[in-house]
């Protein structure tokens, strides 16, 4: 228990409470979450004892962000091994709980691998889950490693395309510690700028409708002393008229072998801003998130989430997690459709860089991305989707 703590306590950068974390009390093993949902109002942690709780921290976004879920999904196996449930069950239900992000399936993937080796092995049930366990730790500190690889060739990136510091990045959703092990994806990198002195200013699209932007990364930005201003997110096209923005940084939640990046929905049309306003698109994910599998963008499974997160608004510290539809206040007329898909895809000639902890590609294409990865320490053993460390 006291390992994985520090494993915790060592990627929470600036947050005040770990994103994530496991732990051994007498009764038995948990999963303990911070609730994104309720932040920056309140800093609540949730409390799962098996994998249907964490299901449903996943689906209400209580626990998110691509890399965070892979790590959640190979602890939701170990939890089902420690506590005696149908591991493979669990994993099955696990790995569909949100379709677009990979890594969640990836995570999944590692634990019940490792589970299934130990049984086959001849392991007994104490010993299958600790093999689930330690893959779920090795998945933590391989994130935490890759975190910090991704800000170092971040940085370097920034700075040969933006000589002489002074950056003024605009992002778009939450990609800091919030959604990783370590201090985050694309808000890692923004951070690594601040600490050298060469983040003039963060903008922060606020991300509609549920406010990843201005509830989430403003709070990491807010907690890490940097400068940043939250925008609406139809704002974001003056700023780049006004000459304001001179890179733009997202994560991904899914990465197709063309290259084709699945990120929040709002991604796309920064990408089509930025190319028409000639800024560099950038975007910033693990290895584990780039799905050799997925030939292209269009394949990529675009989840669809409920219609009421457009037509109520809700205050999640007031609400929180799996609130019911009717309990928001009503911001459309009763019975209004609406659209509202969680992720849009962004085409490889629109995205100017895919930075990992593996190194950068740029230009980004099939065949750059695909050697990276079979080049990449990280990736020498395959299985399915996302890479394992050697």
């Amino acid at each position: 228990m006291g390992d994985q703590y520090e494993v915790s306590e060592a990627g929470a950068g600036a947050l005040a409470i770990p994103s994530l974390r496991w732990e051994e009390p007498p009764e038995g093993p948990v999963l303990v979450l911070l609730d994104q949902t309720r932040l920056p109002a309140e800093e609540v942690e949730l409390v799962c004892t098996d994998v249907p709780a964490l299901v449903q921290a996943i689906q209400t976004l209580a626990v998110r962000g691509a890399p965070l879920l892979g790590i959640a999904g190979a602890y939701g196996v170990a939890l089902a091994a420690a506590r005696g449930f149908d591991v493979e069950e669990a994993a099955a239900v696990l790995a569909q709980a949100r379709p677009t992000a990979v890594n969640l399936g990836y995570g999944v993937r590692r634990a019940v691998g490792a589970h299934r080796t130990a049984v086959a092995e001849g392991a007994d049930t104490r010993a299958a889950a600790a093999a689930a366990l330690a893959e779920a730790k090795a998945v933590h500190a391989e994130d935490i490693e890759a975190s910090t690889r991704m800000a170092a060739h971040g940085l370097e990136l920034l700075g040969e395309l933006l000589p002489g510091g002074g950056h003024r990045i605009l992002t778009h959703c939450n990609t800091g510690a919030l959604v990783s092990g370590g201090e985050g994806t694309a808000l890692a990198v923004a951070l690594a700028a601040h600490r050298a002195g060469e983040l003039r200013r963060l903008w922060v699209d606020e991300t509609r409708p549920l406010l990843q932007g201005a509830r989430l990364t403003a709070y990491e930005a807010a907690r890490a002393g940097m400068a940043y201003t939250v925008l609406a997110d139809g704002a974001a096209g003056s700023l780049f008229a006004a000459g304001e923005v001179d890179a733009v940084l997202i994560g991904a939640d899914r990465i197709a072998a063309d290259g084709a990046v699945a990120n929040k929905v709002g991604s796309y049309p920064l990408a089509v801003l930025a190319r028409y306003h000639h800024v560099p698109f950038v975007v910033v994910a693990p290895t584990s998130t780039v799905d050799l599998d997925t030939e292209q963008g269009s394949d990529i499974e675009v989840e669809q989430r409920p219609g009421q997160e457009v037509t109520e608004f809700s205050l999640p510290s007031q609400l929180g997690a799996g609130a019911p539809a009717g309990t928001g206040i009503p911001v459309a007329p009763l019975g209004a459709g609406a659209y509202n898909p969680a992720f849009d895809v962004t085409p490889p000639e629109l995205v100017t860089a895919i930075v990992t902890e593996a190194g950068v590609v740029s230009p980004v294409t099939r065949e750059a991305l695909a050697e990276l990865c079979s080049t990449s320490r990280w990736s020498k053993s395959r299985s399915g989707n996302g890479m394992m460390a050697e």
